[in-house]
């Protein structure tokens, strides 16, 4: 398969992926305890922080990694990115039920927003 089975937009959003991936891992992984106060968390147990960090650090950076990759590589990161947004997704509305702070909306809108992307490119690469 080529390059240009994918589409360049897809391309980008990978990249994008990619760039908010780190702006929220690095802080996660590195600065926990000021990242979670930052955002309102509690900081009882800085690990799940870390893995949280660990995990975009991970799925970002293939994002990264597969850019120009065939789209066989794609589709299987992008189911990949599905299952992961919507498992997220749930997490983030249970916590959000059990009085999460405000600013967990923002993380549930970030989530919704690239599974759709990547809902819509699941269909379009088929």
């Amino acid at each position: 398969m080529k390059k240009r089975d994918i589409p360049k937009s897809l391309r980008i959003w990978f990249i994008i992926h990619f760039i908010i991936d780190m702006l929220f891992a690095i802080p996660l992984l590195f600065f926990s305890a000021w990242t979670l106060n930052l955002f309102g968390f509690s900081l009882e147990n800085l690990l799940f922080a870390r893995l949280v960090g660990a995990a975009l650090i991970g799925i970002g950076g293939a994002s990264f990694l597969v850019r120009d990759k065939p789209k066989n590589v794609y589709l299987t990161l992008i189911d990949l990115k599905i299952l992961w947004s919507l498992a997220a997704i749930l997490a983030i509305i249970w916590s959000i039920i059990e009085g999460a702070p405000k600013t967990t909306w923002l993380f549930l809108a970030i989530f919704v927003g690239f599974s759709i992307v990547w809902q819509y490119y699941k269909i379009k690469l088929k």
